[in-house]
């Protein structure tokens, strides 16, 4: 008898270490699922300057355990401790049923979250702090990628007021300017992409802010033409 409690004693021990690494197995088995599903319900997202959560995912998507974001990215760090689905889920930040009442729909504070859409998913992306950001000068290129080839009824642009500060100040309506409203953009017209992640078009919509230095964000809005679908997007920037 004691002969076989010996021989099995070794793999009670080793019972807590299989169940944790279990349980990380688990952990990013539902990840895996929960970018695979994001993938196949794709919609888009401004990829240069990058919105907030697109950036930390191109950044730190597969190394997004790496604590080295912690000091290196912060924003970023505190984003994917928030909810991960906000970066594995970069391109459905939208609303529907919007019906071209932004400001009704997307509260002062929220503008980054969409109005906190999806619960609190993308709460993380309203928060100011150090993120990180574009060079641009006063004229240049918002370059807007469509997954799933919805087309456009419109793209507005706005670009923050010089003064804000979005490094301690939650964006409001107040804080931004238009700059650029586009015309209809015809489902599937723009650039096809190579990159099999994208696997869409993208369109470049030329703009111009002058009379602004430092930090500053881009604000991007997004009405899809296949149904009331607006997307809503905070991309940082230097100028």
């Amino acid at each position: 008898m004691s002969a076989l409690a010996h021989h099995h004693t070794p793999a009670l021990r080793r019972t807590p270490h299989l169940l944790r690494v279990l349980a990380v197995a688990v952990a990013a088995v539902v990840l895996l699922t929960t970018a695979l599903a994001d993938i196949a319900a794709a919609h888009g997202s401004t990829i240069s300057p990058a919105s907030r959560n697109y950036g930390c995912w191109k950044r730190w998507g597969s190394d997004f355990q790496n604590p080295q974001m912690a000091t290196q990215d912060p924003m970023c760090w505190q984003a994917w401790q928030a909810d991960p689905n906000a970066m594995w889920n970069w391109n459905g930040l939208y609303r529907d049923g919007v019906a071209g009442n932004h400001q009704a729909a997307v509260p002062n504070g929220q503008l980054c979250s969409a109005g906190q859409t999806g619960g609190v998913r993308y709460a993380a992306l309203d928060n100011p702090g150090a993120w990180q950001a574009t060079r641009v000068s006063s004229n240049f290129g918002v370059t807007v990628h469509d997954q799933a080839l919805h087309g456009a009824d419109y793209f507005r642009i706005y670009v923050t007021r010089q003064g804000f500060n979005p490094q301690t100040q939650r964006l409001t309506w107040n804080d931004i300017e238009l700059v650029r409203e586009t015309g209809r953009y015809a489902p599937g017209a723009g650039t096809r992409e190579n990159d099999p992640v994208l696997n869409g078009v993208s369109n470049t919509i030329s703009v111009s802010a002058p009379g602004r230095s430092g930090r500053h964000v881009v604000y991007t809005i997004w009405k899809a033409s296949h149904s009331d679908q607006t997307y809503y997007w905070c991309s940082d920037v230097t100028f």
